[in-house]
């Protein structure tokens, strides 16, 4: 009896991503940059050797069933916890189970599910652990760790990052649901825009693609002893998604946008608006990247984009959305086509640097204040020429050890 039968007989609804998860890493699809032939990952297994690191990618590209796998690979003890519900009793309880597995010589990986909702107290609970070997620890995230991992713990693993899996293997993985589900329960009819739509909205997710498989295929019409799935079913059971936008993402999507901007790929831009406005990030926070792109990118080769820019801040706070994407794209439209000068952040970012690696001088004596009783006493002030009065007169303003230094290039 296999693992579906007996659960199914226990009246358990067990779910299709579950029952077609790889038993070998030979079944294994996608990240090939990890797990593909000869790849450094692959020969550390299959020499036997492990060691601790922590899996980064999106939800359903394989995290989980490829620390399972390892496990298997390595014939070791699989001990698994969710960050979500467990605490530093669950991993002493780990600790005990690991060292009884020591006494017979056999290995214990520790496999933590988000990772990253451990409290920093939580994740220093395992550093002892991982530095004499009582376990080998697998975590998994779908956040950066160098933002939500502890230095001390990151400096024990080796992070190896997953990506969305790719729309081929999608593929793969969509249609042997289909055919597990047709041998079982009788034999479907499919068009190839069904295919396409599922792998479209799994969007690298495996655990998503094959939920929707199984669930059109018990929704699918059923006549003449064949089901019928069309698009607009499937259409109906796909709802609309929340947009993967994690900690990373928006650091990653500003970035992008900023970086498009200063292009001037405003069709670019206008992408990346869109997916963080869809994303639910706070208008504001673009307003204000759209400020920063204006300042420094487009600078003194177009100053009005400046203004456009802070007006399209100030009408997103006055609407709100959905209204404010209108000024927001309008701004971003004028920034991307607006010719593009850096010259004034360099210019600051020069004197700055200037000054901190000690180029700090006072200003020349006729330059400075000369509004009080005794500053003419002190030689302050003597000298100066009032500009307006003498506009063609050549007046240093430089410190002496500067004069002649040019911070705006063009």
């Amino acid at each position: 009896m296999n693992l579906f039968d007996s659960l199914e007989n226990q009246n358990k609804q067990v779910p299709l991503a579950e029952i077609l998860r790889p038993k070998t890493l030979e079944e294994y699809m996608g990240q090939n940059q990890v797990v593909g032939k000869n790849s450094a990952f692959l020969n550390l297994l299959q020499s036997g050797r492990l060691f601790s690191c922590i899996f980064w990618g999106p939800p359903g590209c394989g995290k989980t069933t490829l620390a399972r796998l390892i496990a298997t690979r390595t014939s070791s003890d699989f001990i698994e916890l969710s960050a979500v519900s467990s605490g530093i009793k669950d991993i002493k309880d780990c600790v005990e189970r690991a060292r009884e597995n020591l006494r017979y010589n056999k290995k214990t990986i520790l496999f933590i599910d988000e990772i990253h909702r451990y409290s920093k107290t939580q994740q220093d609970a395992l550093l002892p652990y991982l530095e004499n070997g009582t376990f080998y620890l697998i975590g998994s995230t779908t956040e950066n760790p160098s933002f939500q991992v502890v230095p001390a713990l990151l400096s024990r693993v080796q992070v190896l990052m997953l990506k969305p899996i790719d729309d081929d293997n999608i593929s793969e993985i969509v249609q042997k649901g289909f055919k597990f589900l047709s041998d079982r329960h009788g034999s479907i009819v499919l068009k190839q825009e069904v295919l396409d739509f599922i792998i479209k909205y799994a969007a690298g997710d495996a655990r998503l693609a094959l939920n929707l498989v199984e669930n059109s295929y018990f929704a699918a019409d059923f006549k003449d002893n064949k089901r019928y799935l069309s698009l607009e079913i499937l259409e109906s059971l796909a709802q609309e998604k929340s947009i993967k936008y994690s900690r990373q993402e928006h650091y990653d999507i500003a970035s992008a946008f900023q970086k498009s901007l200063r292009g001037s790929d405003k069709n670019a831009a206008i992408y990346w608006l869109g997916k963080m406005i869809a994303a639910g990030e706070d208008p504001r926070f673009i307003a204000r990247r759209l400020m920063v792109c204006a300042a420094e990118d487009v600078g003194l080769a177009d100053p009005n984009a400046f203004n456009i820019a802070v007006n399209a801040h100030k009408a997103v706070e006055l609407l709100g959305l959905p209204e404010g994407r209108i000024p927001l794209a309008l701004a971003v439209a004028y920034v991307a086509d607006a010719p593009k000068s850096n010259a004034a952040i360099c210019a600051i970012d020069e004197a700055l640097s200037d000054i901190k690696s000690g180029l700090d001088y006072p200003p020349p004596m006729h330059l400075r204040d000369a509004h009080y009783k005794d500053a003419e006493k002190y030689g302050f002030g003597i000298g100066y020429v009032y500009t307006h009065d003498n506009p063609d007169y050549n007046q240093q303003f430089l410190p002496d050890e500067l004069v002649g230094k040019k911070y705006f290039k063009n």
